[in-house]
């Protein structure tokens, strides 16, 4: 209203001047009460045609800065010139060929602007921005270690933010703050540090690895042992179960086997730029200077075969990168392989049929032999009462039933945001049909 006043009170205020001129300035004239009632007419037809203006110009042409424009709204303008065409054309007689002419035309504008505008619109999002990384050789210390930031969290500052996870998917097991507990692996605060006591653990075998009693003595053959704080962690990702930290082991092992994936492997797949990035914030999140990206691949193609190195980003076969921090990590147009990898199921599961899947930090997933077990367990204080629906609740929930043996507070309780309606339903479909000791059904 305000735009319209703008626009249109100088005409506007010439009629009101006529209108009160053949109010009070022609009391004899017997056309006083027409020409008045004209003037009205007149000036209300003369508003609507700039109210529907300043509609047009506001929302159509969206020229008001600041304030995004509605074009659906073109229409109501288009009604509005029709109203005071036709309008004015009822009292007008020496114009109002011309007055209904127009009135029909913008009549007309008006229906296919509305059927053009008021359809269900339907707007596709951009196409996703392919980030590019840059050599991690060629970067400064602090830039690679915020880009090992992004691999362990999935974005730059998220290493102090509860469930933040990336590509590298350590929080998943790792604390990574002073004075955190971890239940699933060792708490990686200070690892530069303790990398050099735990090669002086017997247990460890520096001078022979050969006599380590785990189910891994190295690497690979002739790989030997770690020399330096750098090469254990390389040690450490590229072959967890040459040296089991005590306590940490898979139950039942003795700590002769670890729980934790090769990490250059699928599906976490890191390459040696990003090994580089991950180590260089470990070192340099603690204030010690890393090594350099030279020593560090070096250490790292120490422990890895040439046939088991991981692709660089972007190479054909490369794996992808990882999720971002509370998005939904699949659409649930994938198959149900593609889901538990994507909502890293893996990690901490074992779950027949899905490579990879070999996790023991919980449950063997085989739904169709626990969930009726589950359901009849006297501790157990959830809702369900089929299978189905005991799966529903230990993805949404599941904190509601802890299976004995294991640890609470342990699955992140966000898959409700993380899987969509449909990523569930096939998740629900495929456990529901594992049994223990039967082949699992095909993934389609």
């Amino acid at each position: 209203m305000r735009k319209a006043l703008h626009l249109g009170w100088p005409g506007g205020l010439v009629i009101l001047i006529l209108m009160l001129y053949f109010q009070f300035g022609r009391k004899n004239d017997p056309r006083r009460r027409e020409l008045v009632f004209k003037s009205v007419i007149g000036l209300l037809g003369y508003s609507m045609l700039f109210i529907a203006i300043a509609n047009y110009a506001a929302n159509f042409n969206d020229e008001s800065p600041g304030v995004p424009g509605e074009p659906r709204f073109l229409p109501v303008s288009l009604v509005m010139f029709t109203v005071a065409c036709f309008t004015m054309a009822m009292y007008f007689k020496g114009v109002r060929v011309l007055l209904q002419i127009g009135g029909f035309m913008f009549f007309v504008a008006a229906c296919l602007a509305g059927f053009g505008n008021w359809l269900p619109q339907v707007k596709a999002d951009p196409p996703p921005v392919e980030e590019k990384t840059a050599d991690v050789r060629q970067m400064s210390v602090q830039e690679r270690a915020d880009l090992g930031e992004k691999i362990i969290f999935g974005a730059v500052g998220a290493s102090g933010t509860q469930g933040a996870i990336g590509k590298g998917q350590c929080p998943l097991c790792h604390g990574f703050q002073k004075g955190f507990l971890s239940e699933r692996a060792p708490n990686l605060f200070g690892v530069p540090t303790r990398a050099m006591e735990r090669l002086k653990d017997p247990r460890y075998s520096q001078a022979d690895p050969s006599k380590r009693d785990t189910v891994q003595k190295e690497a690979c053959p002739g790989c030997g042992t770690a020399k330096t704080a750098e090469e254990y962690i390389a040690e450490s990702h590229a072959c967890p179960n040459c040296y089991v930290v005590a306590g940490f082991g898979v139950k039942g092992t003795n700590d002769r086997e670890s729980p934790m994936p090769a990490i250059h492997k699928p599906p976490i797949a890191l390459n040696f730029d990003e090994f580089i990035a991950v180590d260089t914030w470990l070192f340099a999140r603690e204030g010690i200077d890393p090594p350099t990206p030279e020593e560090i691949e070096n250490a790292y193609k120490k422990f890895i075969p040439e046939a088991d190195r991981p692709k660089p980003a972007g190479a054909p076969g490369a794996a992808p990168a990882g999720p971002v921090p509370g998005a939904p990590v699949v659409t649930g147009d994938e198959p149900v392989n593609e889901i538990f990898i994507k909502a890293l199921c893996f990690a901490c599961h074992t779950i027949p049929g899905i490579q990879g899947a070999v996790g023991v930090v919980g449950p063997k997933l085989v739904e169709r032999t626990n969930a009726p077990n589950r359901l009849k367990d006297p501790n157990y204080k959830g809702n369900a009462t089929t299978v189905r629906e005991y799966i529903m609740e230990s993805i949404i929930t599941p904190s509601k039933y802890v299976v004995p043996g294991f640890p609470d507070n342990v699955m992140p309780k966000d898959f409700g945001k993380k899987l969509n309606a449909a990523a569930i339903n096939k998740v629900i479909n495929y456990l529901s049909q594992l049994e223990e000791g039967k082949n699992p059904p095909k993934i389609e």
